[in-house]
Parts: structure tokens; sequence; C-alpha cells
């Protein structure tokens, strides 16, 4: 028997769609509604029937819902007669509260916006975009799944930072971990590559987006992740810092006066690789390394470094290491981040085939390789889909 399952991703400017049969996976329709808010939105849809690419102003996300539904009305399939099993939210922080997916109560929503406090910038987005499906679809079933919850699995040793504990109890300072939605599917996928159940391997994955996170998975459990109370840790990333001395922050308000806001403004949207170049984009950066400049050829060399230290400690912490998996945008799609980022770790028994690499193949390790190298193209709208209906139907 099939069902369909509405998977809905609320940011703060923007609200990215993806209707899905399971269980086959099969991606029905898919869109988006995005710069909500501004004077002139952009709304994106691809139906079965047609693709809708239109701009129109979109006020708020309530007006964002209307004109997914009226997409859906005239690209296809019109969810007026679609008979959904569940809609599926994704939501990036779940605290210590939510552990698993999770059926959206009011009480739940409650929670969803104290836990703001540790993602200001997600969260209310999150339940914004909640709250106007709830609106539409008043009797299917809505269910939350947290981006932090496959990180729930941490050790205590893992996730506990050495700070002043009234710090840790009264205001739930620890590692979290995110994206984990990302690795959860993507390293379940790992094991299915290496022809083995995912409670047989240990694996290292590398979502490398805009944002980016690299997690220490044994034999199907998290045990360690690179983001911690905030996505801020961890990674080199698009706008983000990554890890930097907590001291920065005091040395910059004193030696420049920056706000708190301008602070978390500058290491959030204005660091990573848009803070040593100008661009966010790695396209974009390669270009300038081609062309000869030598701040993006530095940027680059300490993304890659970033990621080989994560590598070579998230190894030591598993003991062993069955596969290195690739991921997301970059590390899909770019040879040379992959490449560079594993130079001179065959002490380790990783090493690269060069052809395989550049092809993107799903195996990219050498014949021999003590450790495979795999690339797995990440589906967070499928993962949420499923758990949403795992949850429903159990």
């Amino acid at each position: 028997m099939t069902a369909k399952v509405l998977v809905v991703n609320s940011g703060s400017s923007s609200i990215k769609y993806q209707l899905i049969e399971l269980p086959a996976g099969t991606p029905i329709a898919r869109g988006s509604v995005e710069r909500i808010g501004e004077p002139e939105g952009r709304v994106t849809h691809h139906g079965p029937d047609s693709t809708e690419d239109r701009a129109e102003p979109v006020a708020d996300h309530a007006a964002g819902m209307r004109a997914m539904l009226d997409s859906f009305a005239s690209a296809g399939p019109d969810l007026a007669t679609v008979e959904l099993t569940a809609v599926g939210h994704r939501v990036v922080h779940g605290g210590e509260r939510f552990t698993e997916p999770t059926l959206i109560t009011d009480e739940v929503c409650a929670v969803i916006a104290e836990l703001s406090s540790l993602a200001p910038l997600h969260n209310p987005a999150n339940l914004r975009g909640i709250e106007v499906a709830r609106e539409a679809f008043p009797e299917v079933p809505h269910v939350a799944v947290f981006d932090t919850a496959f990180h729930a699995t941490l050790p205590e040793h893992a996730y506990t930072y050495a700070v002043p504990r009234d710090w840790r109890s009264e205001h739930g300072v620890r590692r979290y971990g995110f994206h984990g939605t990302s690795h959860a599917y993507v390293s379940r996928r790992a094991a299915e590559l290496l022809d083995s159940e995912p409670s047989g391997v240990n694996v290292i994955v590398l979502h490398l987006g805009n944002g980016a996170s690299v997690s220490a998975v044994k034999g199907g459990v998290c045990v360690d992740t690179s983001m911690g109370l905030t996505p801020l840790e961890g990674l080199v990333m698009g706008t983000r810092s990554g890890d930097v001395d907590p001291a920065v922050v005091f040395h910059m308000r004193r030696a420049a006066g920056l706000s708190v806001d301008e602070l978390d403004d500058a290491l959030n949207k204005g660091s990573g690789l848009l803070g040593l170049t100008g661009v966010n984009d790695m396209r974009e950066l390669l270009k300038l390394v081609d062309g000869g400049d030598a701040e993006a050829a530095l940027a680059f060399e300490v993304y890659c470094y970033r990621i080989r230290k994560y590598v070579g400690a998230y190894t030591a912490a598993l003991g062993h290491v069955d596969a290195i998996v690739f991921t997301a945008g970059v590390g899909e799609h770019n040879p040379l981040v992959r490449e560079t980022a594993l130079r001179g770790l065959g002490t380790l028994g990783i090493r690269l085939d060069p052809e395989r690499n550049d092809r993107n193949d799903a195996v990219v390790s050498a014949a021999g390789s003590h450790v495979a190298v795999l690339v797995v193209p990440t589906n967070e709208e499928l993962e949420i889909a499923g758990q949403a209906l795992a949850l429903v139907e159990g």
C-alpha cells in the first residue's frame, strides 16, 4: 500500500517542499517559495503535469503556503484531491527534549518555541511553517523531524563542554550537532554500498554544502559530530567560521567595540569562505584559485585542511573506519576537494582512484584501499518522509 507524504522545510525567508510517494521513495512534485517578505518573491514548482516559475509578492509564510497550494493546483497534483498520509517538517533544534520524530501538537509547538534560544535563526522559521501548514491541512498528522535527533546518541564525554556546571544544567550548553537527517540517511546508504548492515560498519560522513559538518558513526550510531551547541562550530563553511578560539569574541569586543549581535552576525554570516575571499560558493572560489588569487588558494587549503584534521580525529575516535563518505553539494560534485582533503592519509589506509574521483563515481577509492571512499547523494526530504510515515503508521 502506498502513502503520500508532504515534506516542508520552512526557513526564515523561504519554504521548500516535496511530495513523496512511499515506500518507493518516488518524488511526485517539488518546489520552493523564496524571498518571503521581500517586494518580489519567487515561486517555483516542478509537478507531473508542468513546471511553474513565477515572480509575485509573498508577504509572509501564510502567503507562501497559499502560493505552494496554488502551484500544486495548477501544475499538479492538486493537494485538495491527494490523500496525504502525513506532513513531515524539518526542525533544526530539538534540544534534549526531542530525540526522535514527534507528532506535532500545540504543546510540542510551545517547546519548539522555547528552544528558539538555542537556534534563533532557525526554530522560529521552522515553527512558522508548521503553524501555517497545520492550518492548511488540519486533518492530516504533522510530524517534526529534528536535525539534532540523530546525534542524541553521543556519549556524555563527547557532548559535554568543559564549562561551569550551571551553564550546562540551567542553560543547556552542550554539543547537539546538526544535519542529522542527512547523516542518518547517508550513513545507512553507505552501509548498503558496502553490502553490510549499518550495525556492521564504522563510517565518517562529510556533509559539505554551504553549511558543513562531519560525524563519526559507529555501527549505525553517531558517537561524535563537529557542530556543537549551534551550527557554528566545526568545519569551515560558506559563511560560518567553524572552530575558532572563543577568546576571539572577547578580543573583537574590546578591540573593535563590536556588539553581541555584530559578533554573531560576523561569525555566522560574514566568515568562512566569504570572510576569507569575498565569495561563499566553492565553484566561484575555485575560479579565483585558477586565476592565481593567493587569498582564494589559502582559503581552499584552510577548508580542506580542517576536513583532514577531523577525518584523523574521528578515525581515532572510532578505532577503525570502513568508509569515508562525501555528501551534499560540494562533497558530491567536487573531486578536487575530496582529493585535497584526503591527501597524505595513506598511512590511515585511505587511497583515492583519480579517474573514479574525477567521474564522481559512487566508489572513488583505489582498489586495495583499506578504507572505502564513497560519494553518496544525500536525500534529507526522503529521510524526513520515511521517519514521518514510520511514526504515523507505527
